[in-house]
């Protein structure tokens, strides 16, 4: 009697580990999938929903350009003595703004007036709007592109304006287009606007002319010509002021 119960407890003992070892295999392959080794069921789970955010998201590009160059002294005195001959004010007049950083224009106009040689009108305006990268709208550049693509069409349409040519103007920051008309209001009237992009920056620089009392037309290729180079100034100048600001945005030496 004493040894069938011995027995029996060994051949109990025996069916038994099939069951366990049944169970240890299910816990070690959860191990794997885990990587943890740890046997809990719902690790593989969770790891497989960390998964995404292991990858880190590529970083917006940043705007080049973080500031705008002073509006009124955007392109040089000469510049403006030459073009803007006997200006009512050789400085310009800053249009008012809330982030000068951001939005700035400048205007200057004068009346040149030679006797019974008649009178030269002149009048030009610099614009400048600059675009930061945001992640709901994109980079600085792309939305600087779309600004300068909606100035050219804005160009093509002014109000009264005749004879509309627009034109791919080469050499001038990233992209360029000169846009020429005429009209006549108050007087014949020759008209260009040169929009240019620059990186993050749009530039819309107008310049119109006209005669009185009898003095000859402005000439239209000479005033095509004098506002791209205000407009090369205007984008050299919105470089140089990045540049200067420059230093103060750099961490400064670690003295270890």
């Amino acid at each position: 009697m004493h040894r069938s119960a011995s027995r029996l407890t060994r051949v109990l003992a025996c069916a038994a580990v099939p069951v366990i070892l049944t169970v240890a295999g299910c816990s070690s392959d959860s191990g794997k999938d885990s990587g943890t080794g740890s046997g809990n069921g719902k690790q593989p789970e969770a790891a497989s929903s960390a998964k995404p955010s292991s990858k880190a998201t590529a970083a917006l590009e940043k705007a080049v350009y973080s500031t705008l160059p002073e509006p009124c002294k955007a392109v040089a005195a000469k510049t403006i003595e030459t073009i803007v001959p006997k200006a009512k004010d050789a400085n310009g007049t800053a249009a008012k703004s809330n982030d000068l950083s951001s939005r700035a224009t400048c205007t200057w106009n004068g009346l040149d007036e030679a006797g019974l040689k008649g009178s030269q009108y002149r009048w030009l305006s610099i614009s400048l709007i600059r675009y930061d990268s945001l992640a709901s709208v994109g980079t600085g550049s792309k939305r600087a592109e779309d600004e300068y693509t909606k100035q050219v069409e804005k160009a093509k349409v002014v109000e009264g304006a005749e004879n509309v040519k627009p034109e791919a103007a080469g050499g001038i920051g990233d992209q360029a287009t000169s846009v020429t008309f005429t009209t006549k209001k108050d007087g014949d009237f020759a008209n260009t606007t040169v929009i240019a992009r620059t990186h993050n920056v749009v530039i819309t620089l107008d310049y119109n002319g006209t005669a009185y009392e009898g003095a000859g037309a402005p000439d239209h290729a000479k005033l095509l010509q004098d506002a791209i180079a205000a407009t090369k100034e205007t984008v050299a100048s919105v470089e140089a002021a990045n540049q200067q600001k420059q230093p103060e945005q750099q961490p400064s030496p670690s003295n270890s």
